[in-house]
């Protein structure tokens, strides 16, 4: 079943069997009970936008989200969607679950080995009406940045860039590093092939103006009625 659920400013939209709702649901307080801890240990956590540095003392969880801000230039809270919705479909794979997808403000921790179409919200008529046509077995990221659209901050110019990595997390976080880097179309391609060289990082595509540029290996778009997709 499909489920949208809301703690605070953390809203997720969860697919999967109805007799793991409440785990995915209960995950959502654990995996942001970790974070908020994290932030209560050192407040510096929740507001650098430069990468901090991986402690063999924090969290999993906390390590991933440093690892990936090291990878990617950016602060950790860069992935903590990413975090999130990873925590979630991980503790639902461990369960068993054959299908577990959750999205979080725009990024995606995915299993399934169903193809998804997974809907591409921009503020571009290009991308009217697409959507990644989508299937995985174990877990993967699908995860956007954008300057125009959502609340996250971007320090560029894009309509919206997506990364794709089996890390979740460093999808998410190189989502923000690649919208970072794009300022302008002149900037696209650049921008996408030095994100999409990241070790861990299988595609990537960013848009901007009347331009896209993808890098590395990006599933094919397919026209697609993107109102309640993921």
């Amino acid at each position: 079943m499909k489920t949208r659920f809301q703690v605070e400013e953390t809203i997720v939209t969860i697919i999967c069997d109805d007799d793991l709702l409440r785990l995915a649901k209960d995950s959502v307080f654990e995996a942001r009970e970790i974070v908020e801890s994290k932030i209560r240990d050192d407040p510096f956590f929740g507001i650098t936008y430069d990468p901090y540095p991986v402690m063999k003392e924090d969290h999993p969880l906390i390590r991933r989200m440093c690892r990936a801000s090291g990878l990617s230039g950016v602060g950790p809270m860069a992935g903590v969607a990413g975090a999130v919705a990873t925590y979630i479909v991980e503790r639902l794979i461990g369960a068993g679950a054959k299908e577990a997808i959750v999205e979080n403000g725009g990024d995606i921790a995915f299993h399934s080995a169903r193809r998804v179409p997974i809907g591409i919200f921009a503020d571009h008529p290009v991308f009217r009406d697409l959507a990644f046509d989508f299937s995985h077995i174990g877990l993967t990221g699908i995860c956007s940045s954008s300057r125009r659209i959502g609340p996250s901050v971007s320090l560029g110019e894009s309509n919206v860039c997506t990364v794709f990595s089996d890390d979740v997390i460093l999808a998410d976080c190189c989502a923000t590093a690649l919208g970072n880097l794009v300022k302008g179309e002149r900037d696209l391609a650049e921008s996408a092939e030095t994100i999409g060289s990241i070790e861990g990082v299988t595609g990537c595509m960013a848009c901007a103006g009347d331009r896209i540029a993808m890098f590395g290996d990006v599933p094919e778009l397919v026209k697609a009625d993107i109102s309640g997709l993921v």
